[in-house]
């Protein structure tokens, strides 16, 4: 007999995230060494990162202020004291036997993220339970010798914060959208450059269900350390499409700590999921309390730029943007500024917004620089685009400007004009073409002056095919308009 699977509205779907971000130091939370990205394995290790006896901590201030960045510009209370912890645990990649973290005393509290609009038009807001300070493990490498795993202890000892979610996420779309945004304020923020691919942002996903309407929460299951919005979005499908049949068929869901496999598409168990009493929490004892003065946040909630929530309704409203596109313009925060400066040149906030998404994304991309590198600036961009809107150029001169202007300095409108690619807009020029093409083409003339508009668009073509592209064709079409009465 097969399994019943899960129908609509059969079970809700829970689900809570722990991101860890790591913090844009140049040394280690509790020591000197560098968190410098790719250097030789366990090159950048001291007595201290490694939990020799006798070594220790001393907190990085810069991490403090970091992470006091990340709380504040996520809404959250900054708590004038908070607490070290020891989390005691045996791993591998953990030299110490435990990982000085914090517990029941966090940095910071009850804040929020809006992800988007919920059914009844108000903003869908995702609860941030907490966000603490800890230090990062080692890495274990298992691909670079046969039969044997490595350890690489560079990473141990980096600074990070761990943004613990309340389980208000309902959807794994709605959990891939949370880490977007988060990873969009914690790059705006200026505190962690929240690489994916190099670990600087991993997320752990705690994934229970239950029935619609129950409030209390089914026994959850946490699929750790997954590092890109769509492999999100796989492994909470798959997931809850597992415990929705566990259930289905009489089964009980275990407290499990899983991984995903991105290869084979599977999420697998790991080991039976630990509880806080597991790790033998207590105050950290080689290091006190962290007391904030009461004034620590003022000027860091001042240095923090627009946040992207706000950025977003501003780019909505005077701009005629959609929601898909706000999202594009605000991947990154040198994106979206340099979009504004280029609408703000050109006037044209539509365009402009094409462009960037369009033409200058794919040259960037092409060139492999960053975009406020890219040789066409933002000026000349500008003045290439009022250009465009004002007919002087037809789409496809534009381009060929575009990238005519990333070879060679100059004005846009005299480069234009010395390339022939400025529209011919003059109606003696434009008549006189007008007049050859229908004397060229005197049956499809006679039709259309008879009163076949259809030919109009042929006639057009043949008008722009004799002018080398040159004329331009909204005047033309007036002109032919006109001939046909």
């Amino acid at each position: 007999m097969s399994t019943p699977q899960p129908g609509p509205g059969t079970w809700e779907l829970v689900i809570g995230l722990e991101v860890h971000c790591q913090l844009k130091t140049r040394s280690k939370i509790f020591c000197g060494c560098a968190t410098s990205f790719g250097d030789a394995p366990n090159s950048n290790t001291c007595p201290v990162c490694l939990g020799l006896p006798g070594a220790l901590p001393v907190l990085n201030a810069h991490a403090v202020a970091l992470a006091t960045r990340a709380s504040l510009a996520l809404g959250c209370t900054v708590h004038d004291t908070s607490v070290f912890a020891r989390k005691n645990y045996f791993y591998p990649d953990l030299p110490k036997g435990y990982q000085i973290s914090q517990f029941d005393r966090p940095l910071a509290t009850n804040g929020g993220l809006v992800v988007g609009t919920a059914a009844d038009g108000t903003p869908r807001l995702i609860r941030v339970h907490r966000v603490h300070m800890e230090e990062d493990a080692g890495k274990s490498v298992h691909d670079r010798f046969a039969d044997v795993s490595a350890i690489d202890l560079n990473r141990a000892g980096t600074p990070l914060v761990e943004i613990v979610s309340e389980p208000d996420i309902r959807t794994a779309a709605e959990a891939a959208s949370y880490a977007r945004r988060l990873k969009q304020i914690l790059e705006y923020a200026d505190v962690s450059d929240a690489n994916m691919e190099e670990g600087s942002l991993r997320v752990d996903v705690n994934i229970s269900v239950r029935r619609p309407g129950d409030e209390r929460l089914g026994t959850k299951t946490e699929i750790k350390n997954l590092n890109s919005f769509s492999a999100i979005e796989r492994a909470v499908a798959i997931e809850f499409e597992r415990q929705c049949r566990v259930l289905e068929s009489g089964g009980v869901i275990e407290q499990h700590t899983m991984l995903y496999d991105d290869k084979r598409n599977q999420v697998r168990s790991a080991r039976s999921k630990e509880g806080s009493h597991d790790y033998r929490y207590f105050p950290e004892p080689d290091l006190p309390p962290l007391r904030l003065d009461p004034a620590w946040g003022a000027p860091h909630r001042e240095a923090l730029p627009e946040r992207p929530p706000a950025r977003r309704a501003r780019f909505a409203a005077p701009y005629g943007l959609a929601e898909a596109e706000i999202d594009q313009l605000l991947a990154t925060q040198a994106l979206a500024d340099r979009f504004e400066a280029v609408a703000a040149a050109a006037g044209e906030p539509r365009k402009a917004a094409n462009w960037m998404l369009g033409t200058v994304l794919a040259a960037v991309n092409a060139a492999g620089v960053a975009i406020d590198a890219h040789p066409v600036s933002v000026e000349r961009l500008g003045a290439l685009i009022r250009l465009e809107a004002s007919g002087e150029l037809s789409n496809t001169a534009a381009r060929q400007l575009f990238t005519m202007l990333e070879q060679h300095d100059g004005e846009p409108v005299e480069m234009a004009r010395a390339a022939g690619l400025l529209q011919v807009r003059d109606d003696s020029a434009l008549v006189a073409w007008i007049d050859a093409v229908l004397a060229e083409h005197p049956a499809e003339a006679a039709r259309f002056l008879g009163g076949e508009r259809k030919l109009q668009g042929v006639l057009v073509g043949l008008v722009m095919k004799k002018s080398g592209g040159a004329a331009d064709p909204k005047k033309v079409n007036q002109l032919l308009g006109a001939r046909a009465g």
